[in-house]
């Protein structure tokens, strides 16, 4: 008798009077109506949410109906909650003058949750270079934190996957390509910039970004007064250089005012670019002819300038 007045003792009210189904639904995440006000952005979340046609469309649709996928957010320490995925929806919802949206609440740690907020942008068709990177990078240190490998350059050492690895299994881009993602990071803000605005093309900027911060602001420089943009030679010359500590401004300059063989074969100009500059009656061959013409005597006004 004593042993059984033990055992119900033990028992609390829930498992005494709680349904198996009960006790099963309260262990799954409900999702919340929040207002936006309480919902605050991830630190550092490396995604940009422009107010541009697309989220102009995503807000008509909410308007329309409704947030259909709930964000996650975990509980902010200092009041409301931490955006981890659902940045591009909050925005969306404020167009669409919403005051609240759903919201699945996590307790997640800081590692955790951003892991869940890159992998849930990555898939994005329409990321920029600096994006991807600033994520990987972000992802990549989440999982160092976690204790994984992190030498990007060593072999795989048994079953065990290394950084890069582990941050590919779940995006679009492959171990090597992550890398060289991660290594833009190291570009200064305005080169970072020009990737994203492709003036400067990935593989020139992977190999600028192994300039130190000052030679980076003196290419900006370079790159000023001779109008240029580096090509993959010329980055990796540039790269060359500085590595030796040979690397200047002088240099620089030398290396970006060289002409490129792209820049050599070919040379566009529409009809009706030259046209407001011939009479009418000039025919196109006439008015290549005029402009040969026009250049041998601004080439050798060059060389008598240069001989002063």
């Amino acid at each position: 008798m004593k042993s059984s007045a033990k055992k119900i003792e033990l028992a609390s009210v829930d498992d005494l009077f709680s349904t198996e189904e009960g006790r099963q639904d309260a262990k799954l995440e409900k999702i919340q109506e929040i207002p936006l006000s309480e919902l605050h952005p991830f630190k550092n979340h490396p995604f940009k949410v422009k107010d541009d046609e697309a989220m102009m469309e995503t807000a008509d649709s909410i308007k329309q109906y409704g947030v259909l996928v709930p964000a996650i957010a975990r509980p902010d320490p200092e009041g409301g909650y931490e955006l981890v995925a659902g940045h591009r929806r909050h925005r969306a919802s404020e167009l669409a003058e919403k005051e609240t949206m759903p919201v699945i609440v996590r307790d997640l740690d800081d590692d955790a949750a951003t892991i869940i907020m890159v992998d849930s942008n990555l898939q994005r068709e329409s990321l920029l270079p600096s994006e991807r990177a600033f994520a990987y990078k972000m992802k990549l240190d989440a999982i160092k934190h976690q204790g994984a490998r992190t030498d990007l350059t060593s072999a795989q050492v048994g079953p065990k996957l290394t950084a890069a690895e582990k941050i590919a299994e779940n995006s679009p881009d492959s171990k090597s390509q992550i890398k060289r993602f991660i290594r833009l990071t190291e570009l200064i803000p305005e080169l970072m910039d020009m990737v994203d605005e492709k003036k400067i093309a990935l593989n020139p900027a992977y190999e600028l970004s192994f300039l130190k911060k000052e030679e980076q602001v003196d290419l900006l420089d370079a790159m000023d007064s001779e109008q240029a943009t580096p090509s993959l030679s010329q980055a990796q010359r540039l790269k060359k250089y500085s590595q030796e500590g040979h690397l200047t401004l002088d240099m620089m300059r030398v290396i970006m005012g060289e002409e490129k063989k792209s820049d050599l074969d070919r040379v566009t100009f529409t009809s009706d670019t030259l046209r407001k500059y011939f009479p009418k009656s000039y025919t196109p061959q006439r008015m290549q002819e005029t402009i040969i013409k026009l250049l041998e005597a601004w080439q050798k006004k060059r060389q008598r300038d240069q001989e002063r």
